[in-house]
């Protein structure tokens, strides 16, 4: 297995490029109110400042983590590490991925406005102004970007795996050490929808209710505590709180950036249902508003309905009539499944495949009993829809078959050869990442500031580089 750990080292660290970090002092610099701010590690020619640290801490703070000096040894661990991806992906050439910089950017920007409720507050807590953050969380998010190609081109350097390495990996390792395949199902469903047009006509026929109640006089804060369904806004009388634009549904943000405060909006649907809004204060390209949401609801008789159709169903093909693959493919209303005969896939990884944490939990109750070939009863569940912003989807009612159960069991070489073969590989990928850091380490001038001196660092090799 020794090729298993030749690693492409023909990119030397530049060492004479770097003598000039071994000339910088671990000095310090005072800020106002007495602010000390210092190098607490050079790498190569990166230098780490106490305040890099202090700023991640700060974050960490503001996302209600607690953190103590354990924890700032780790972050300056991890950043030392950093440097030295970077260092080494800057000798490689590599590019920043601009997109991905932008889209982290922006969307840490958002986050942490609408949580400070607002530019000044962010601006005070973090005490600096906003384009500042916005230059110093840019470099940060350019720096992981090519941080994370180096670490891929590492990882992509080790030869392709083939089953004779799987099967050492499984000699090697202690059978009680081997993963547990969880059990898994593969399904096949029949489903139908309720008359969403009814349910939607009846919920804005009871928002256009309560808009002209609050444009009589009444207080749209009272409403919202009694009728909307949102729960974490309706205990605040329907307020949001000072929030980016972004973070909302485009129509609910559109809506909401329209109106002038004080006016109430018209019903405006966005996929978790339909919202009244009333806009109280707005700042750029964030606001502060109060809504009351409402949903489709479904009555028994929808349910009834939907049943009975899907017991008919049922009946007829546990008697032969028709195979279940045909009552999909010509009754089912779920366009994703039914023209593969109603076998269900997960969005997530495409796979036919389910373990049960992966399942709706109606679905689960649902099939938990049956064998292979079972057929259930019908059962009320949600469909994907809006799978990829964790949100609950639609109703929807639906017969599920077992088509396959495979039992939970130890993972072995006949039956689990791709997860095997996809752990074996990760395990590759990280021990070259691992060798690497090593040796660069090892190979690079690093000094770190003796106040980090107690630190129980992961890499024994940073406590022969902490200065006296």
């Amino acid at each position: 297995m020794d090729n298993l750990w030749n690693i492409d080292m023909k990119l030397k660290l530049l060492i004479p490029a770097l003598l000039v970090a071994a000339t910088l002092p671990l000095g310090a610099q005072k800020y106002k109110a007495g602010l000390i701010d210092k190098t607490v590690a050079v790498v190569g020619g990166e230098v780490i400042m106490i305040s890099d640290i202090e700023g991640q801490i700060q974050q960490m703070k503001a996302q209600g983590m607690n953190s103590d000096r354990d924890m700032r040894c780790e972050i300056l661990e991890n950043m030392m590490e950093s440097k030295i991806f970077l260092m080494q992906a800057r000798i490689d050439s590599l590019t920043v991925n601009s997109d991905m910089v932008e889209g982290e950017l922006t969307q840490r920007m958002d986050q942490f406005r609408t949580y400070m409720g607002g530019d000044e507050e962010l601006e005070k807590y973090f005490g600096k102004p906003l384009y500042k953050l916005r230059q110093e969380w840019k470099q940060m998010f350019e720096d992981q970007s090519l941080t994370q190609q180096e670490q891929a081109q590492i990882a992509q350097r080790i030869p392709e795996l083939t089953p004779q390495d799987v099967k050492e990996y499984l000699d090697t390792v202690n059978k009680e050490n081997l993963p547990v395949v969880p059990i898994k199902y593969q399904l096949s469903q029949i489903s139908v929808y309720p008359d969403r047009q009814a349910a939607s006509m009846a919920v804005k026929e009871k928002l256009l209710s309560l808009r002209e109640r609050i444009i009589a006089g009444e207080k749209f804060a009272t409403l919202a505590r009694i009728y909307s369904e949102d729960p974490g806004s309706a205990r605040k009388g329907g307020e949001l709180g000072m929030a980016s634009k972004s973070i909302f549904w485009p129509a609910f943000s559109d809506a909401a950036m329209a109106l002038r405060p004080g006016v109430i909006s018209q019903i405006v649907e966005t996929p978790d249902g339909f919202h009244i809004i009333e806009v109280l204060e707005k700042k750029g390209d964030m606001f502060n508003a109060r809504h009351i949401l409402l949903k489709p609801q479904y009555t028994d008789e929808d349910r009834e309905k939907a049943f009975k159709r899907l017991d008919s169903l049922r009946t007829k093909i546990q008697d032969g009539e028709m195979t279940f693959a045909l009552a999909a493919r010509f009754f089912s209303e779920d366009l994703a499944t039914r023209t593969n005969g109603g076998q269900m896939a997960d969005p997530a990884s495409g796979s036919s495949y389910f373990e049960i944490d992966q399942l709706k939990p109606a679905d689960y109750m649902a099939i938990k009993e049956l064998k292979e070939g079972e057929i259930s009863a019908p059962v009320e569940s949600q469909d994907n829809e809006g799978y990829q912003q964790n949100r609950s989807g639609n109703t929807v009612y639906k017969i599920i078959r077992v088509d396959k159960i495979l039992p939970a069991h130890p993972a072995s070489f006949e039956n689990d050869y791709p997860d095997l073969l996809q752990q074996v590989q990760g395990r590759k990928q990280m021990e070259a990442i691992d060798k690497f850091l090593d040796e660069k380490v090892k190979t690079t001038y690093v000094v770190i500031d003796p106040m980090f001196k107690g630190c129980d660092f992961s890499r024994e090799v940073w406590k022969t580089k902490v200065s006296e």
